[in-house]
């Protein structure tokens, strides 16, 4: 086989492969939404980010193997690898992942509950402890109030008889 030939096999390849990884990258954004899920907008920008960095790393790849030339097989290299992974993985890899990366936070934020339990313990006793604070400061205050308004009164009493 001639260079030329080998060249045009390995950039066709590397098409394939840029479908397949463009495609499993849009999976795990979709393995994101379910996880976390958000409005039309925020999914309009996780869209926009992402054709923006598929669009550059096409480029890329069109740019350093066959200078910025735009091969209609190599865009059919793409669809074929993008088509090949849906076909051969589908929403498995999806379905999976969402699955087992929801039971695993849920496991993390059950050990995180059970760890900061104590804390929690704590902190509603701070409260309490507060709260009987602060109704003991407002008896106080009453009180000296009261007192001062006593002693206030007494005062003006004997200074106007005097």
């Amino acid at each position: 086989m001639s260079q030329g030939i080998v060249q045009e096999i390995t950039f066709f390849l590397h098409s394939v492969l840029m479908g397949l990884i463009i495609t499993f990258a849009y999976d795990w954004i979709l393995i994101f939404r379910r996880l976390f899920r958000h409005g039309k907008f925020w999914v309009s920008v996780e869209d926009f980010i992402y054709w923006f960095i598929c669009g550059v790393s096409v480029f890329y790849m069109l740019y350093k193997e066959n200078n910025g030339v735009l091969r209609w097989f190599a865009v059919v290299g793409a669809a074929i690898g993008m088509l090949f992974y849906k076909l051969t993985i589908k929403n498995r890899f999806v379905n999976i992942m969402s699955t087992y990366i929801h039971k695993i936070m849920w496991f993390v934020f059950r050990v995180i509950q059970v760890m900061l339990k104590p804390l929690k313990c704590l902190f509603s006793a701070a409260r309490r402890f507060v709260r009987f604070l602060k109704k003991r400061l407002k008896k106080v205050k009453e009180f000296i109030k009261k007192r001062l308004t006593v002693f206030i009164k007494t005062l003006r009493i004997v200074l106007c008889k005097q």
